[in-house]
């Protein structure tokens, strides 16, 4: 298979074909080649996903379809730190939704969007289960609670500045 953009590095299509390899015997083994392949790539673009439909021998709609179904699965590039709103009825009846625009403005990016840098992505979720702390984010596994506004541009500095 000739190399493109999407499809990642050799090394790391070696990396993913040696998963299809060891893995594909084992019914059910979809899910976990498909957690494996996001471990490695970060994402699953659709050529990943051919190249595992192909070494499955199955068809690139149902990969699709289990990639789409699936919310820790995504389609697009996520950043080194990726930040993620509660919009669960407690955090957005104390303003989670002025946190996200908050964020969006600081970032210039939209949820779903990830900086031209590789820094930060943004995303909703529906609840983290800390609802006692509303409004919420997190970046990767850290909790952020009782945020206003204001907050936002402190959080993110101490990330940029892990990163000078």
């Amino acid at each position: 298979m000739e190399h493109c953009a999407a499809c990642g590095t050799p090394e790391q299509q070696k990396k993913l074909k040696a998963v299809i390899e060891s893995s594909r015997s084992t019914p059910g083994c979809l899910m976990h080649i498909l957690q494996e392949a996001q471990a490695i790539y970060g994402f699953l673009p659709i050529e990943v996903q051919k190249i595992i439909a192909e070494g499955l021998g199955i068809s690139l709609s149902e990969v699709y379809g289990v990639v789409t179904f699936y919310s820790q699965f995504s389609l697009k590039p996520k950043g080194k730190y990726r930040i993620s709103v509660c919009l669960g009825t407690a955090c957005y009846v104390k303003g989670s939704d002025k946190i996200l625009e908050e964020i969006e403005k600081q970032l210039g990016i939209k949820c779903g969007e990830c900086t031209e840098d590789g820094l930060f992505s943004i995303d909703s979720c529906r609840c983290v289960g800390a609802c006692g702390l509303a409004p919420v984010l997190m970046v990767n596994d850290e909790v952020y609670g009782k945020l206003t506004p204001d907050m936002v541009k402190g959080i993110l500095d101490s990330y940029k500045g892990e990163n000078k």
